[in-house]
């Protein structure tokens, strides 16, 4: 689980090279896995009919119950499925986004919203203004129903600080916060404390292997080559530069302040600002 551009394809890549285990690195553009959480196609196949003739409300109450039945169809089966919602519940419904007892657990990817402005206004094809903007807002979403009908349901993300707060502080969810730039700083430690939590075996050969094969260098190189499937329209790339601390030559004063006005609270929390209230 993350807030859009944290890392989460990243992580998918290493996840999927670990499991594969080659010599060989996996393609980007063959990334499989398991389905990501908000896409009509497995919605769909368990209710039998479109759910685009459902309005958003009606979609979202339904999702926890799809994989709550996906649960009893496959009780020993575990698998990972992105997800960019906040852990918020339906209009009308008790029942998590990620089902009453589907999730396991949940690993959030969580990034320093400094950083997440270039990249989500590169994403997302908005300018820097304007993605502050959308992170401060409580009604921001993605994939909302306009003309036609998008591949992905609606996904309420809400502000950053709303989004994080959703997933860590959710009561009834076991879930592991796992810092970007702690990947960046620490990658052993790290994606094998992700391995850990999702059970599967600590080899730290594999991982290690694992990790060189999804550096950030090697997933731009493929996606010069061969483009990235998963990459918007209007995004000059997907993968732009795979750092921490370009803010600093991306945001001006102004934009800073209005981040950590918003966030500043969730940011100190996480280590994003000392305890001055100062960026680290």
């Amino acid at each position: 689980a993350s807030y859009p551009k944290s890392g989460n394809t990243w992580f998918r890549a290493f996840l999927q090279n670990l499991k594969e285990d080659s010599d060989t690195p996996v393609e980007i553009n063959a990334l499989s896995g398991s389905m990501i959480a908000s896409t009509r196609v497995w919605i769909d196949s368990v209710l039998c009919f479109a759910s685009g003739d459902l309005t958003d409300d009606e979609t979202e109450r339904l999702r926890p119950l799809v994989y709550d039945w996906h649960v009893l169809e496959q009780p020993d089966d575990i698998s990972y499925h992105k997800i960019h919602d906040a852990w918020l519940r339906a209009p009308g419904s008790d029942i998590p986004i990620g089902g009453g007892t589907a999730t396991l657990g949940a690993l959030y990817i969580l990034r320093n919203p400094l950083d997440l402005v270039a990249s989500v206004a590169n994403h997302r094809g908005l300018d820097l203004d304007g993605t502050i903007e959308l992170m401060c807002n409580p009604q921001a979403m993605l994939a909302r129903t306009q003309d036609g009908q998008p591949p992905q349901t609606r996904q309420r993300l809400g502000t950053w600080s709303d989004h994080v707060a959703s997933w860590v502080d959710a009561d009834e969810l076991d879930c592991l916060p796992l810092r970007y730039e702690d990947m960046l700083a620490d990658p052993e430690a790290s994606f094998s404390l992700a391995v850990t939590f999702l059970r599967l075996p600590n080899d730290s050969a594999r991982i290690a292997r694992a990790i060189d094969q999804s550096r950030f260098s090697k997933l731009a190189a493929q996606e010069e080559i061969s483009g990235f499937r998963e990459a918007p329209i209007k995004a000059e790339r997907f993968f732009r530069h795979g750092r921490s601390g370009g803010w600093r030559s991306e945001l001006n004063d102004q934009q800073v302040a209005g981040i950590i006005d918003a966030h500043g609270a969730m940011m100190q929390r996480f280590g994003y600002l000392d305890a001055d209230g100062a960026p680290v």
